[in-house]
């Protein structure tokens, strides 16, 4: 594992080490009254990368997958703990959709506006006509904090998860569908 350099934390918007995209992230969080603790590092690229910053926010930083039916008509965003498998089967009869796939780079920046490796519960607030469903796994939406980059993997924050859930979510017009995903067997 390579090491990850990770800037001190911040708890305002930072002017330095945060793209315009995080800084809008950012100052959508303070004008909905939730605290956050934000950090800038390197492009975290895979789960292994993200552990670094985990240990640095004391946070599990969620895994995001950008999902989406073979008709490619319902899309799904499902943020779940980065240790935990993931295997269609489980959560298709779970949310009635089957044949759920990866959905396109190109999809995920048309309704999210981000990119593969950036994909993120904050990037709802770009999902203006609701086309993406919200899926938590269990574990994620029971945990105190919630950990995840504002918009671009170049940056991560912590918040507390009840702040997502009651003052994020309704802001952007999204609801979670809580889903259960196995633990590893």
């Amino acid at each position: 594992m390579s090491t990850m350099t990770i800037s001190s934390i911040s708890t305002t918007v930072p002017t330095q080490g945060c793209s315009p995209v995080q800084q809008e992230v950012l100052r959508l969080l303070e004008q909905l009254h939730i605290p956050y603790q934000y950090v800038s590092h390197e492009p975290a690229n895979t789960m292994e990368d993200c552990l670094a910053i985990s240990e640095a926010l004391n946070v599990a930083v969620c895994k995001n997958l950008f999902l989406c039916n073979r008709q490619q008509t319902q899309f799904y965003l499902l943020c779940m703990p980065a240790d935990k498998p993931f295997k269609t089967k489980d959560l298709s009869a779970q949310i009635g959709s089957a044949r759920l796939s990866f959905g396109s780079p190109e999809m995920m920046e048309r309704l999210l506006g981000v990119t593969p490796g950036s994909a993120s519960v904050l990037a709802l607030k770009n999902d203006t006509e609701n086309r993406v469903q919200l899926l938590l796994d269990r574990s994620t939406y029971q945990a105190a904090y919630f950990g995840c980059h504002p918009c671009l993997n170049t940056g991560t924050l912590r918040m507390e998860t009840s702040d997502l859930l009651n003052l994020y979510l309704p802001y952007v017009g999204h609801k979670a569908i809580i889903v259960d995903l196995p633990e590893i067997e």
